[in-house]
């Protein structure tokens, strides 16, 4: 297969400055949270995409000096000899695949709190980020900049580009957005100073300007020199001589930078979840950029679509597609794009969690691709397993996520898979969770799986089929994995913050209920301590509906946990376009049909709220008959020759869906092999330079 012509576009080479680009594809700085501490599990999650095809490969934040400091979130050093040797692992593993290496050179002014380095952190008037993130909260304001300390930045700057080309990266970034330091400069909210770098957008721009500078003087002829900016904010301020403040930025800079990294203010918006935005959300704002500079312009939207990416190029809003979502979920997108394989493409379902990877402080997750952040842990590949050479007849009873990737890494492996599900259609909690406000995309989980197993030789798929203890051992395959799912509970929570007992009443719902059809009366109260989208999203459906509902959650947030996926404020806005009432602080103690009484988390003061039903999103437990009922029967088991009985995903242990895939493609690429449980290698980080950073120098 080749590439369609109309793609072609998409693969020409692209100048940056002195380096040049393969093709269009371009990984953008994305947090990832594998910081210098694992310099190996990081270059092999970033050699996947270049092996893959995208032609440039970035870092994620990478402080350059101790007084950007974001600790405990993830980030990047580039401070010392350690770690130009800890960077020198994943430029060389991109170079090998002929792809150009980024850095995105990093400091976080007011909006990082320096809790290791205990260094003031640094602003131009001492304006703090008040965040209500508690990640992000802090109690440290920060410092009002000097000129000294304007000299010292643009000073570390410089050096860290020098160290950046000794590790061997080919284009070196300059950072101005997202409420990082050359982003406070570039604000009037932030920048209150009235020397010639304050006051006019002119003089705001100056402190980002001489950042280009020195970094241009330090590497620009042998790296490129890239900005990253944040846009929307000014995009939104009048100028003087053009439409907006943004575009007076790029009219001041428009020479300067070999490439313009264009994006929005705030997470919420720069990374959107696909339940609120979808593909090319940007071009309203960074529709104007080229226009104003004949340098290129890279921008992204979670890009999934060739065509898309092929309007955004003809049409003259980019000149790179960036993708950063898109990338992890299929490190091979470009590769598949240019083999004319497009329905292979592992899309991106916007869920975000791979963003709240980095919330947690951990290496990156992703619904789609189980292999993400694993490509040195475990040595999976995103695209490739070992085949096996003692190939087994595999059962695996539930066509869910999990279910559905066992199969699909069981039958790539060379086993025979036989997939039986109860239901028509396989997809488990998807084929329910798809229909609700937003969530469409979401079924991609299931589409690229089913795609992939309806070509497979190897694998059956038996939808329709009720299984039970007999009919498994009838059919003796040689193991059996349950991929049953979890069920939800109508538990209640306490005080202590645990579930509790049961609240019996036949007007009590569950979201097992609504997914049968079976529909509340109204007024109802949905009841949410699970904290993620589910309680959100079926309050939305169902006011859509018709029906009057309140929500009331003991978090201090509707949907609580999904803060960590930048959903929180839409979701919020969600329930307010809706009329939703909320009620945060308080547990649901009793309901009697017509009253539910309410109970404050911390004082226990009693309120009473009017209504008919109750919908319990809470304590989802495993659907577990059918593993108990096949481990009691244990010699029928081995008289027909069944070696193991395992459990995955939901059946296992109830999870968001990327637990799910993980379970199943982690049990795939285990069975049958001589250590089951093998651990993860642990990564350490490289200390075998001396380190040339002397804190010392770095407080005076």
């Amino acid at each position: 297969m080749t590439c369609n012509p109309r793609y072609e576009i998409l693969f020409e080479p692209m100048r940056i400055g002195p380096v040049t680009a393969p093709n269009r594809f371009y990984q953008v700085p994305h947090a990832s949270g594998m910081t210098n501490a694992l310099p190996r599990v990081r270059a092999a999650f970033r050699e996947a995409k270049a092996e893959g095809g995208w032609g440039v490969i970035c870092t994620g934040a990478c402080s350059i000096d101790p007084s950007s400091d974001d600790a405990p979130l993830p980030f990047a050093t580039m401070w010392d000899d350690n770690d130009i040797r800890a960077h020198a692992l994943m430029t060389e593993a991109v170079h090998r695949h002929g792809a150009l290496a980024g850095v995105e050179l990093w400091h976080g002014g007011a909006s990082v709190m320096n809790r290791t380095s205990r260094l003031p952190p640094l602003s131009p008037s001492g304006i703090p980020w008040m965040a209500t993130h508690v990640g992000f909260m802090g109690n440290l304001r920060p410092k009002t900049m000097d000129k000294a300390d304007i000299r010292d930045v643009l000073k570390c700057q410089a050096e860290a580009a020098r160290k950046a080309r000794t590790a061997g990266f080919d284009i070196v970034y300059v950072y101005a957005g997202m409420g990082y330091l050359g982003y406070e400069f570039l604000l009037p909210e932030y920048n209150h100073r009235v020397d010639e770098y304050g006051g006019s957008i002119e003089n705001r721009v100056r402190f980002v300007r001489e950042m280009i500078e020195v970094t241009k003087d330090a590497v620009g002829k042998d790296c490129g020199v890239a900005l990253r900016v944040s846009l929307e904010e000014l995009r939104g301020r009048p100028g003087r001589n053009q439409p907006s403040e943004a575009h007076e930025l790029i009219e001041l800079l428009a020479d300067l930078p070999d490439l313009f990294d264009v994006k929005m203010d705030s997470s919420p918006t720069d990374c959107s979840a696909s339940r609120f935005t979808g593909e090319g959300s940007h071009e309203p704002v960074i529709d104007f950029v080229k226009s104003l500079t004949t340098k290129p312009v890279v921008g992204v939207g979670r890009f999934t679509s060739p065509d898309t990416m092929v309007s955004q190029i003809r049409r003259g809003v980019l000149d790179f597609i960036g993708g950063a979502r898109p990338s992890i979920a299929d490190p091979f997108l470009p590769n598949k794009i240019r083999e004319g394989r497009e329905a292979e493409i592992r899309e991106c379902i916007g869920c975000n969690i791979c963003i709240s990877s980095w919330h947690d402080g951990v290496p990156v997750r992703c619904t789609q691709n189980p292999t993400a952040g694993e490509e040195w842990r475990r040595g999976w590949h995103p695209e490739r397993v070992e085949r096996t050479d003692a190939p087994e007849r595999i059962l695996i009873v539930g066509g869910g996520p999990a279910g559905l990737e066992c199969a699909l890494t069981l039958g790539r492996r060379g086993h025979e898979v036989m997939l039986a599900d109860s239901n028509r259609t396989f997809g488990g909690r998807l084929t329910f969770e798809k229909t609700l406000p937003g969530l469409s995309a979401w079924n991609r989980v299931v589409d690229y799986r089913f795609g992939r197993l309806s070509e497979m030789s190897n694998v059956s798929l038996y939808p329709e089929s009720v299984l039970g203890a007999d009919e498994i051992i009838d059919l003796a395959p040689d193991r059996v994995v349950l991929a049953t799912g979890a069920r939800w509970t109508d538990m209640l929570y306490s005080s202590l913050e645990i579930p509790v007992g049961r609240l019996d009443h036949p007007d009590v719902f569950t979201p097992d209920d609504i997914a049968g059809g079976r529909l509340p009366k109204g007024p109802m109260l949905v009841f949410d301590f699970d904290n993620y989208y589910m309680g959100g999203v079926l309050t939305e459906h169902l006011a859509a509906q018709g029906i009057p509902v309140s929500y009331v959650t003991p978090a201090g947030q509707a949907s609580a946990w999904t803060i960590m996926t930048n959903e929180l404020p839409l979701v919020h806005r969600a329930l307010a376009r809706r009329k939703v009432p909320v009620t945060t602080l308080h547990l649901l103690k009793s309901f009697d049909g017509e009253t539910a009484t309410l109970a404050h988390l911390f004082t226990g003061e009693e309120t009473r709220m009017a209504c008919r039903s109750v919908l319990i999103v809470g304590l989802r437990l495993p659907r577990g008959e059918l593993f108990e009922a096949l481990t009691q029967r244990a010699d029928a088991l081995a008289d027909a020759g069944i070696r193991s009985v395992d459990r995955i995903g939901d059946t296992l242990a109830p999870g968001a869906i990327a637990h799910a895939v993980h379970s199943g493609h982690k049990l795939a690429q285990e069975i049958g092999a001589k250590i089951r449980w093998r651990p993860y290698r642990r990564d350490t980080p490289i200390v075998d330079a001396v380190a040339d950073f002397d804190m010392r120098t770095a407080a005076e």
